[in-house]
């Protein structure tokens, strides 16, 4: 895989486009799942997602070829998913659920004639608890754990995509286990 990956990336840096596209292909799904996790809302993850991808291609000629792409990409959505999360002011959604109501949403109110298609979610409502629990988690807890939990990866990758030492790190995510299992046996 690093070796496609690399064979990409060199032609990407030749100014081919549609290799760029490989790529995008590649990662979609991972960037999307590490925004959406990060920000809990889909439009805002597909924003960020489509933002970071934007961002790669543009700074393509400053990765270093020597570290894995997908450290360098992830590392661009979390910064990103940090951002937004920092600069977050309340939105409103056409899936927000209307206050005062059981399942309403604003787009359950639009006249339509044909069915609104549905927005891809988590099935499992234990999962769903979760990742409500996870967002409540002060930032720097919920980057360490959906990186090492969600998107399984090592400490050494994590501490590039953070930009920290290892040994942070490894605070971070007991730090944020312990403060999400201290929220869930509250329940």
């Amino acid at each position: 895989m690093d070796t496609l990956v690399k064979r990409i990336i060199q032609n990407v840096k030749k100014g081919d486009q549609q290799a760029f596209a490989e790529l995008v292909e590649l990662y979609k799904d991972k960037v999307y799942q590490i925004s959406y996790r990060m920000v809990g809302n889909v439009h805002e993850a597909q924003d960020i997602a489509q933002e970071a991808f934007l961002r790669a291609y543009m700074n393509i000629e400053t990765y270093d070829t020597n570290r894995k792409f997908s450290t360098w990409l992830f590392r661009i959505v979390t910064n990103l998913s940090i951002d937004r999360l920092r600069k977050k002011k309340p939105d409103f959604y056409l899936d927000q659920e209307i206050s005062g109501t059981e399942g309403l949403t604003l787009a359950s109110q639009i006249a339509a004639a044909d069915e609104l298609p549905e927005d891809l979610v988590i099935t499992h409502e234990l999962q769903d608890w979760i990742q409500g629990e996870i967002l409540k988690l002060p930032t720097k807890y919920r980057s360490a754990i959906i990186l090492k939990y969600i998107e399984d990866l090592s400490l050494k990758e994590i501490s590039e995509i953070l930009d920290l030492p290892i040994a942070t790190v490894k605070t971070r995510i007991h730090r944020g286990r312990e403060a999400l299992r201290k929220r869930l046996s509250n329940v």
